[in-house]
């Protein structure tokens, strides 16, 4: 590959790897944990995670090693570079993030208990509201990223999803 472009860059400007920092939290429910290993596993099969210049100087090269967290009552990205370096670290207001993560975590409960108990078209209209309010945290995400890092679409969802994880148990 050659460092103009096109494949190498796709690979470079990813996160290769995502911890989430539980301490302090009570333990998962099942489907906590189940949400939370299926967001890191796809958020790991495809990405898209840039860091843009800062004050005229371009950002570390990744892939990126990320670790969200809720330290004082803020979202927390701290951002290493594959070789453990630091490449930046921001931190978020979770109040944009308060309701749609209420509605997400309402509308995942509807869903738990409509695939024990109803049938599929029910399961699907209920899936499609899941689908919604979670598209509506990602687009906050993206919209909270602005300036500090570029993520496409499925990126900002997984991403959500964990936020989503961390703000159950915060």
């Amino acid at each position: 590959m050659t460092s103009g472009g096109g494949l190498q860059d796709a690979l470079t400007m990813n996160i290769c790897q995502i911890d989430i920092d539980t301490s302090g939290m009570p333990a998962p429910t099942p489907e906590i944990e189940q949400e939370r290993s299926v967001a890191v596993f796809d958020l790991l099969e495809q990405n898209t995670f840039v860091l843009p210049e800062r004050e005229g100087r371009a950002a570390p090269a990744g892939p990126y090693r990320m670790t969200l967290a809720i330290r004082e009552k803020r979202l927390v990205f701290d951002v290493d570079t594959e070789a453990g370096e630091d490449a930046t670290e921001f931190h978020l207001s979770l109040s944009p993030f308060r309701q749609v993560v209420k509605d997400y975590w309402q509308i995942c409960e509807s869903y738990y208990d409509a695939v024990k108990n109803l049938p599929p078209s029910k399961i699907e209209a209920i899936d499609m509201a899941r689908r919604g309010i979670h598209n509506e945290g990602a687009r906050i995400l993206e919209e909270r990223l602005e300036g500090k890092a570029e993520v496409d679409t499925d990126t900002a969802r997984r991403l959500f999803t964990l936020i989503c994880v961390l703000h159950f148990g915060g």
